[in-house]
């Protein structure tokens, strides 16, 4: 530790006006700053550490708190607050089979004008201490929410068809229902192609190895992994199978901002 009179002569400042800036109260600018920073830790908090600047924003503006977006930007970046790092995944698509597929019917609109329209659909896998868990969704793109979802320690037609069984039970669909995968054997197996028969389910599957077909559903698997999975070291699958649950149906569908519905949860978006 340098004494006070030391540094004040280093740096050519005066002891006594040292001490006055030190006595001096806070501006109301600074004052302004501390309120709305405690405001932002506690919206970068509340989203598990995944939000940036974007979305604590629009918490702020949905708390009442009319602030510019750059201030909140450059609070997060004096202040060292940041969303969770990211990572990459791999690919579990497995199209080296001879189950007939389907024309990729989608093409890209990852948007709908009301519920039931438009699902999406894929695998992706959790690593745990006792090996794979592998999780298959389905997401409605009129809200992005997650309508239906399976999880196994196989990779198995199963587990797709679970998924979609979960979504049948919660939504009440209409026909004229569009449901996109890739071309994984998973999804091309007779038994899920029945199934979407029996339904009326229009099938769409993506072009052989373009996962930019089915991008929407490649982006809810990386903020899964990003903001979730990679965070985590699971003991047991039951432990996995308990938290990713709780990501998907407490945390995503109820209060996660998506960009693509104007920063509203797909729960609130489908409420209003």
């Amino acid at each position: 530790m340098h004494k006070i009179e030391m540094l004040c002569k280093a740096l050519d400042v005066a002891r006594s006006g040292y001490y006055a800036w030190l006595s001096r109260p806070k501006s109301n600018r600074a004052l302004k700053n501390e309120k709305l920073l405690d405001c932002i830790r506690a919206s970068h908090k509340n989203s598990r550490m995944t939000y940036g600047y974007r979305r604590i924003h629009q918490d702020l503006l949905a708390e009442q708190m009319p602030v510019a977006k750059n201030r909140v930007h450059r609070l997060m970046k004096e202040n060292g607050i940041q969303a969770k790092n990211k990572k990459k995944f791999k690919a579990t698509t497995d199209s080296k089979h001879n189950f007939p597929t389907h024309k990729n019917i989608l093409n890209r609109e990852f948007s709908a004008d009301k519920p039931n329209l438009r699902w999406v659909s894929d695998i992706t896998y959790i690593p745990t201490r006792e090996g794979w868990l592998y999780l298959a969704v389905i997401m409605d793109l009129y809200s992005r929410r997650i309508v239906g979802w399976a999880m196994d320690l196989r990779m198995k037609e199963n587990l797709v068809i679970n998924a979609l069984k979960m979504a049948l039970l919660k939504r009440k669909t209409k026909g004229n229902l569009l449901l996109h995968s890739d071309r994984g054997s998973q999804y091309a197996a007779s038994a899920y192609q029945s199934l979407l028969l029996k339904h009326g389910i229009q099938c769409s599957m993506s072009r052989k190895g373009n996962c930019w077909d089915n991008s929407a559903m490649e982006s809810f698997f990386h903020s899964l992994k990003t903001e979730h999975v990679h965070h985590e070291h699971y003991i047991t699958r039951e432990e996995a199978k308990n938290k990713i649950f709780e990501y998907i149906e407490v945390f995503y569908n109820r209060q996660r901002r998506h960009s693509a519905i104007n920063y509203k949860s797909p729960n609130e978006f489908e409420l209003m």
